[in-house]
């Protein structure tokens, strides 16, 4: 029996497909697609011998010691995994890097085993990487964004929240964009970030939405890059310049890196080790800003730092934490944004509070 391919790599994305993921292990994590589940053929080890073998004796060698690796309660164990995931997911599909022998062998065993003819994906993973990587380019090129820039902690990630019609690249990148910005959990890899970024911008081109609000952002967020295509883009972007006072942005900073960043860290460490592993992080956040602030202000805001964290541990008390916050912004971050800002300053075009920018946006660009 000849065994059904897909050919549409759009509307595998545009609905969502379910899809298994059939490579191993080590190479679902250098590049992935959302939602998309590993259930591997070969595991890391088994696929080096694989490889190995087929470099040293050729593919019908090869082929032999895969099998040989992935029988019995191995095979079993796997193909269990593969009909559940059938079942589950029955207008879905599997993969492997190039839609080759790694698919068509899961494929046939999963017929072998369920009498469902599950379809895979033609050209496997790299078709659908080269498929994003033209559909993000294509994206950049015809969709218009609009910048919404501010001062640090001016709360920008909040009034992106408010909006349909953007795409929250902090959100994809998993993480805040500053020096403190890191997450309890790691950034997802390059490539995933370039698969996530293409889709959405995918999903609001087939939707005929032209407008899309970002956020202002440095080409790196974290230790992750915005695609070169992407950013290039947004630095020809209209700006709008979000204002508030520096008692809501001491508030905003305080709320995102006290309380939210401190919970995220509980949930994931536990309570005690998620407090310290909180700790740690902030305090390795103002060491690698140690040498543009200087030996002084270093020592005084560390001081006000381990300080904060103290009385936080011993008492609850997490107001001091405020202190250093609203100097850091002040005496640190402000003049950097005052600098970066008086080269683009030509590409503003409105500026106000949140609820004026919401308004600007409306009427502007019916964005909403």
């Amino acid at each position: 029996m000849i065994l059904p391919e897909i050919d549409d790599l759009k509307r595998l994305f545009l609905d969502d497909i379910a899809m298994m993921d059939m490579r191993a292990p080590v190479e679902f994590a250098q590049g992935a697609f959302p939602g998309v589940v590993n259930l591997p053929l070969m595991n890391n080890d088994e696929r080096q011998k694989v490889g190995l073998c087929y470099k040293e004796c050729g593919q019908d060698k090869a082929i032999e010691l895969g099998h040989a690796l992935v029988s019995g309660d191995v095979k079993a164990a796997r193909v269990s995994a593969w009909r559940k995931f059938v079942i589950q997911n029955p207008e879905g599909a599997l993969y492997c890097f190039r839609g080759g022998l790694r698919s068509k062998i899961s494929q046939q065993w999963i017929y072998e085993n369920t009498g469902i003819a599950y379809p895979r994906v033609k050209g496997g993973y790299k078709a659908m990487r080269r498929f994003l990587l033209d559909e993000l380019e294509t994206s950049s090129k015809e969709i218009q964004l609009v910048i919404i820039s501010g001062r640090t902690g001016i709360g920008k990630t909040l009034l992106l929240g408010c909006l349909q019609d953007k795409v929250d690249l902090e959100g994809i990148f998993r993480h805040r964009g500053s020096v403190f910005g890191k997450h309890a959990d790691p950034q997802p890899s390059q490539i995933d970030i370039e698969n996530m970024l293409s889709i959405q911008l995918l999903k609001k081109r087939y939707k005929n939405i032209s407008n899309i609000v970002v956020e202002d952002e440095s080409v790196s967020i974290g230790s992750r890059r915005i695609p070169d295509v992407f950013f290039n883009k947004m630095k020809q972007a209209p700006l709008i310049m979000l204002e508030a006072s520096t008692q809501e942005r001491v508030d905003i900073t305080f709320n995102e890196y006290i309380h939210e960043s401190l919970a995220e860290h509980q949930k994931m460490f536990g309570e005690e080790a998620g407090f310290y592993q909180w700790a740690e992080s902030l305090k390795k956040s103002l060491d690698k800003i140690q040498r543009r602030l200087g030996g002084v202000r270093y020592q005084k805001y560390k001081k006000t730092m381990d300080e904060a964290i103290r009385r936080q541990r011993d008492f609850d008390d997490r107001s001091l934490h405020k202190v250093w916050i609203q100097d850091l912004l002040t005496q640190y971050y402000d003049p950097m944004y005052d600098y970066q800002l008086s080269k683009k300053k030509h590409r503003k075009v409105f500026q106000g509070d949140r609820a004026a920018v919401l308004s600007y946006l409306a009427d502007e660009y019916q964005i909403g």
